[in-house]
């Protein structure tokens, strides 16, 4: 099971009804941030994430609303003694930024901080996922992200057994441990005696952008599309690298994606007005506030939990 936590929905500055942009997916209890703008520690504390849990916090950019939160989450970390590394990954210019934020004050971390500069089109692999970056149309060096769940073998086939002149049994547990097994003088691989792998989720989240082609592009058929969507209209926007709702659901019809999350709301906007002007353009796209979740138990098997 993937949980999308969101810890802050809006964007360019926290007001009293919602913070700046994070995101959090846990996946078999190990936290992923993707950006950490400013009182993201506040936001984890009143989501119960602990941030000794977080091996990993991407970047989309480097402008305050996105990562202005590390410098607490670090300085908490060394408070509790963590000694395990804590990776962060980022556009151009990543390494000297967070150099920078963790040369502020008087502390300095027990533990290492490695930090990574992405070179736009990016694939990491992880044992259970993979992340994927993409440069995404802000002014500045910024990435989009696309986190992907690791397919999963299909279930045993009890007919494929039988053709086999098999019986289920014990060799079974071997097979899924060696995936090529003897029996009784018969080559059986995993893939003979099981249906077709299960396709793991895919959760694409842009960061800040005007519309452009790779965001379409590496959101195709994805599970979640999480796509920035600042301004009501392109009157609002003006000559800002933002999108806006009408453009991000041009964006997702154009992807297929299976689920839209309107993200990155701008301040002059009330949730309620906003929210009634997406159902308006995009009634079928979705519109968190703080603290709500997305469950994600497989492919097609999504659920929204509000706070």
């Amino acid at each position: 099971m993937i949980e999308v936590i969101f810890l802050g929905t809006g964007g360019i500055k926290p007001t009293p009804e919602r913070n700046v942009p994070s995101i959090a997916i846990r996946i078999d209890g190990e936290i992923t941030l993707f950006d950490a703008g400013e009182g993201t520690l506040r936001q984890m504390e009143i989501a119960g994430i602990s941030p000794m849990k977080v091996k990993r916090i991407f970047i989309t950019h480097f402008h305050g609303d996105h990562y202005l939160g590390i410098p607490a989450l670090v300085q908490t970390m060394s408070l509790w003694k963590r000694r395990d590394p804590l990776h962060i990954y980022g556009p151009e210019g990543a390494s000297t930024f967070i150099e920078n934020l963790l040369k502020s004050g008087y502390f300095e971390p027990p533990f290492d901080v490695i930090v990574h500069e992405i070179p736009g089109k990016y694939r990491l692999k992880f044992e259970n996922y993979e992340i994927w970056s993409f440069e995404v149309s802000h002014g500045i060096p910024a990435l989009g992200y696309v986190f992907k769940e690791r397919d999963k073998r299909g279930n045993f086939d009890l007919e494929k057994i039988k053709r086999l002149g098999l019986k289920p049994g014990s060799w079974m547990k071997e097979l899924e441990k060696k995936k090529i097994l003897e029996i009784n003088g018969t080559i059986i691989r995993l893939s003979d005696v099981t249906g077709p792998k299960k396709r793991g989720a895919k959760i694409v989240y842009t960061g800040d952008t005007e519309p452009c082609e790779n965001v379409t592009l590496f959101s195709k058929r994805a599970t979640i599309l999480i796509h920035e969507a600042t301004y009501v209209s392109e009157e609002d926007r003006g000559e800002s690298y933002h999108t806006t709702i009408r453009e991000a659901c041009e964006t997702w019809h154009d992807s297929k994606a299976k689920m839209l999350v309107m993200f990155h709301r701008g301040p002059r906007y009330s949730y309620a007005e906003y929210k009634r002007k997406v159902f308006e353009i995009c009634p079928q796209a979705i519109v968190p506030r703080d603290f709500d979740r997305i469950i994600v138990k497989g492919e097609n098997d999504v659920l929204l939990k509000v706070r």
